[in-house]
């Protein structure tokens, strides 16, 4: 009989602003970590000792998040010192990464019972701060790209071009982000994915900004634009704002996932299946594009097509990405994002795949869908995605 990889379980913690005085801004991103795996083993009344492997994704491997965080979070945690762990970086995808290998473990039947989960505490780590003044890129690289690779921001602004997307309509999409996590944080449709921080009071998204206006939106200056980067690009007219970027954040996130076989001897009814998973590679300048031939993939292995799938998680990184995936896709807006996105929601970097799992997960089971597709642009010019499959109660 055929292995079957299945979802028990997905927490996260609310997500801070990524700068001093976040909500979450003194807690150590170990015990970030370390509160969210206590959690999920926790509420499913799981032994630590039967978790074959955690895996964790977190961007920023420097300072405090260096020396494999995952491991150090296992015995933060109260875990067995017999539970192993590695920290991966697959860049804003790390810990959706980190789902795709323990999924994939379990189907190869190499483990059970695996957590993936990721961190990211962009208030203590900064971004960037792991690149310590070096040079990441090396003379082959350069000359492989003589012009010179750009930042996210640029290539957000590059894609907002290439797909004729104007200002209003970048704004209007991330007040769309705001409109609808406000409305779910209202309605209490986060309240069975949120655990607590010991030590912070507050248990909602402080990153979401109830009452956001496109009107509002329409004041913030470009967030990207250098005269350096005006001469080289002078087709950009600049139209990237903060108001439509995804904040820098802080939080962690966990998946607790089995073998079925493990599920039922445990009394833990699976949530949901995993379907597909793939990665790919893309374009470096514009970098954030490959969600769409990841999309196409994932479906494809899958056999399913965008008829089939019930809601869809697109990280918004910037507005321009799940826009230029929509237009590229034909996919229905309605189904896109419904309870917001990292724009409203934050993106702390390796937390948000597991982020996206959890809500994605939840929203399947609020609204009785079936099949839900996930997929994450990533520095460098890759991507990840996968299906999963509501199981049904």
């Amino acid at each position: 009989m055929s292995t079957e990889a299945v979802i028990v379980d997905v927490v996260r913690t609310p997500v801070g602003r990524g700068k001093p005085g976040g909500m979450l801004s003194a807690v150590h991103p170990v015990d970030l970590l370390a509160g969210v795996l206590d959690a999920i083993v926790g509420r499913n009344d799981l032994d630590p000792a039967l978790v074959e492997d955690v895996i964790a994704g977190c961007v920023s491997q420097v300072g405090e998040q260096s020396m494999n965080l995952a491991r150090s979070a296992v015995l933060a945690a109260g875990f067995p010192e017999t539970v192993p762990a590695t920290t991966i970086d697959r860049q804003c995808g790390s810990s959706q990464q980190a789902v795709a290998f323990a999924a994939q473990a379990v189907l190869a039947g190499q483990a059970e019972i695996v957590i993936a989960c990721g961190v990211e505490s962009m208030s203590r780590v900064p971004l960037g701060s792991s690149l310590q003044g070096a040079d990441p890129q090396g003379e082959r690289l350069r000359a492989r790209y003589p012009e010179g690779l750009v930042n996210q921001g640029v290539a957000a602004e590059l894609i907002a071009a290439r797909w004729g997307l104007d200002r209003e309509r970048l704004d209007a999409y991330a007040a769309r982000s705001h409109e609808l996590a406000a409305a779910a944080a209202e309605s209490g449709a986060f309240a069975t994915e949120l655990v607590p921080v010991p030590g912070v009071d507050r248990l909602s998204d402080e990153t979401v900004r109830p009452g956001t206006t496109v009107e509002g939106l329409a004041g913030l200056p470009a967030a990207f634009r250098t005269d350096e980067l005006a001469d080289r690009f002078p087709e950009l007219d600049w139209r990237i704002t903060a108001g439509s970027s995804s904040p820098l954040s802080d939080g962690a996130s966990a998946a607790l996932i089995m073998s079925r076989a493990a599920a039922e001897r445990l009394g833990l009814p699976p949530r949901a299946r995993f379907r597909a998973s793939v990665v790919v590679g893309s374009d470096p300048m514009t970098m954030l594009t490959g969600v769409i031939p990841a999309t196409a993939r994932v479906l494809e292995r899958a056999g399913l097509d965008h008829d089939d799938i019930d809601a869809y998680e697109v990280n918004e990184a910037f507005a321009s990405v799940p826009l230029a995936w929509l237009a590229d896709t034909g996919a229905d807006p309605a189904k896109l994002n419904p309870r917001g996105g990292a724009i409203a929601l934050g993106h702390a970097l390796g937390s948000s795949g597991t982020r996206l799992l959890t809500t994605l997960v939840n929203q399947l089971e609020a609204s009785g869908g079936r099949y839900g597709l996930q997929t994450m642009c990533e520095g460098g010019g890759m991507a990840n995605a996968m299906i999963i499959e509501r199981t049904a109660s």
